[in-house]
């Protein structure tokens, strides 16, 4: 079970991770959701389990979800967390993302 704090999701590497294998049956729910996830990914049903193993692959995932704010606040309100958990969960499989020069 995840440990849940302040409504949101605790920000360590085995919720983060399941956080994340919980967005990839999210989208493997739905075929059109898959699909597009599949197409914009290059990936393929035949290796999108090799795939799933990696922390990297996962922090795409949890990218693909944050890209899409309909998506992500579709996936949040699935999962019972606010949609900052899903960046914080990205963050933690994969570190913050560069901050941006002036």
């Amino acid at each position: 079970m995840r440990e849940r704090v302040n409504g949101g999701l605790s920000t360590g590497g085995e919720a983060a991770e399941s956080l994340a294998i919980d967005a990839l049956g999210f989208l493997a729910a739905d075929p059109e959701r898959i699909a597009r996830f599949l197409a914009l990914s290059g990936l393929g049903p035949h290796n999108l389990r090799r795939a799933a193993a990696s922390p990297e692959f996962l922090a795409a995932v949890l990218d693909h979800l944050a890209a899409d704010e309909p998506l992500l606040v579709a996936f949040a309100a699935a999962q019972g967390v606010e949609p900052a958990a899903v960046t914080a969960a990205r963050d933690t499989l994969a570190g913050p993302p560069p901050e941006s020069s002036p």
